[in-house]
């Protein structure tokens, strides 16, 4: 990696940006060889306009982009879009703010708009380190948009924000750097808190509301469009697959890293660019932390194997647990309490259908749970089963592995995840035969309008089709790497 010189860069493009620009325009970004079956231009329109017809009358929404995160001195992260810019506009770059009004504005020249676009000014001599830009230009081609401008000419906008009834907003991003470059986030967020006049939280005013705006995002958000279907199925195929060549490959002298690569190479070779969220994989008693992510473990062993892993695939990210024996066999203790797990999870799709409610799923899989640890042993009433079983059954998917949405009611086009488990840490207050033992089964489900569709059918959920997927080769089992030999001493 050759190393840029951050700050210095920055002043340079902020001080000659301009100069450059006028003598060497930058050239059009290039899409040779890109995927095609991203989100479509009217994909994003429509999410505008369903905002707009459940907006209340006389009110602007504004979202502001993510801001960028600093990774080590002179490197970022990888830039990941506030999934809400991206859902309604379709822009993915920082520094940019969308405003979208509910009735149509008129500016200083008399043109109407209803929503404006905000974005970062094309640099070449920036562009030339992190990427190429849309610009004004190429928003309004890509994205569709037709009111467009540069980031720092909203200080221009001729709207008086005192006038609305209603500012929509969710809540600023937090610890926002204030770089060289004109209207960086940091600008853009200050000069809307001026022109507005934003009050602070202590003498917050009824017409600023955070409140509603997750409400109307959360309601959209929901409820998945054939688009989103589209990626979504994607995603969680690709997070199957990779669980299918996992289990055919697992060694016990591997390490909870290795396989956390394995996982990740197969989704990269199907196209995910990242994964939806950090990677779990728990050998034995790690599978008992349940965010566990250091996947530190140099040999998982003969243990039970927990690998939570998600694709996610042109933003929108899966969510699949599989807990395998690394061996290739569940022992008996092993195998009573996956399939306690396993029959949770049984009884809670039996109540998922258009209309019903998440609390009956979530009665259905508790009540399965606490039986079955009764039965064993591992508990002495159903009160105590919250011991072993300590989160949520499941959640909303799609932009977010935990996805706005609303938790009443299950809807027609929801995509959900079902994911029961136990955990039954060293020391825990029962036979230590169970000790250790940790298991979550998760899976994701489009709630359809008398049932549902389970998504992530791809990768075996019943004891003896696991069994039998660990029992195959995969073409991942070739693979051999030669010796490190740094650790050697060379003599002279």
């Amino acid at each position: 990696m050759h190393k840029s010189p951050r700050n210095l860069l920055l002043f340079i493009s902020v001080l000659f940006g301009g100069l450059v620009s006028e003598a060497q325009p930058a050239p059009t970004p290039k899409e040779d060889n890109l995927p095609t079956d991203y989100l479509s231009k009217a994909f994003h329109q429509g999410r505008r306009d369903a905002l707009r017809a459940a907006m209340p009358d006389s009110s602007v929404v504004v979202v502001f982009a993510y801001p960028t995160r600093n990774f080590s001195n002179d490197v970022d992260y990888l830039y990941h879009q506030n999934p809400d810019m991206y859902y309604f506009s379709g822009y993915k770059e920082p520094n940019s703010m969308l405003l979208i009004f509910k009735e149509a504005q008129v500016d200083s020249m008399g043109n109407t708009f209803k929503e404006v676009l905000y974005v970062q000014q094309r640099n070449p001599r920036a562009e030339q380190w992190t990427g190429k830009r849309l610009g004004v230009e190429g928003a309004k081609e890509k994205l569709g948009f037709t009111t467009v401008y540069n980031g720092e000419e909203f200080t221009k906008l001729a709207i008086d924000f005192s006038k609305f009834r209603k500012i929509i907003y969710d809540k600023f991003p937090a610890d926002v750097a204030n770089s060289p470059e004109k209207a960086d986030l940091f600008d853009l967020m200050a000069q809307f808190k001026a022109k507005s006049k934003f009050p602070s939280m202590l003498t917050q005013q009824y017409r600023f509301d955070s409140r509603l705006y997750n409400k109307l995002t959360a309601e959209l958000r929901e409820i998945k469009t054939p688009e989103e279907l589209d990626l979504l199925r994607k995603a969680i195929e690709i997070s199957c697959q990779g669980q299918n060549e996992v289990m055919k490959t697992v060694r016990p002298d591997m390490s909870e890293l290795e396989i956390q690569g394995l996982h990740e190479y197969v989704h990269k070779r199907y196209g995910a660019e990242e994964v939806g969220y950090g990677s779990i994989v728990g050998a034995g008693e790690n599978g008992c932390i349940l965010h566990y992510m250091e996947n530190a473990k140099t040999k998982v062993g003969t243990t039970m194997l927990l690998m939570d892993v998600g694709a996610e695939y042109h933003g929108y990210t899966a969510d699949v647990t599989r807990t395998v024996p690394v061996d290739g066999k569940f022992s008996a203790e092993e195998r009573a309490i996956y399939q306690i797990v396993y029959d949770a999870q049984e009884a809670a799709f039996k109540t998922l259908k258009n209309g019903s409610r998440w609390v009956e799923a979530n009665n259905a899989a508790a009540s399965v749970i606490s039986e079955g640890l009764i039965k064993l042993g591992i508990i002495k009433n159903k009160t105590e089963y919250g011991k072993y079983y300590p989160h949520g059954l499941g959640h909303h998917i799609g932009l977010d592995v935990h996805d706005r949405g609303t938790y009443d009611k299950l809807k027609k086009d929801m995509v959900i995840t079902i994911e029961p488990g136990i955990y039954i840490p060293e020391g825990s207050d029962c036979d230590k035969k169970w000790w250790s033992i940790a298991v979550r089964i998760e899976d994701d489900l489009l709630i359809t309008e008398n049932g549902y569709e389970l998504l992530s059918h791809f990768a075996p959920r019943k004891i003896e089709d696991i069994e039998k997927m660990i029992s195959q080769k995969s073409v991942l089992d070739n693979y051999k790497l030669p010796p490190l030999e740094s650790g050697k001493k060379k003599g002279f």
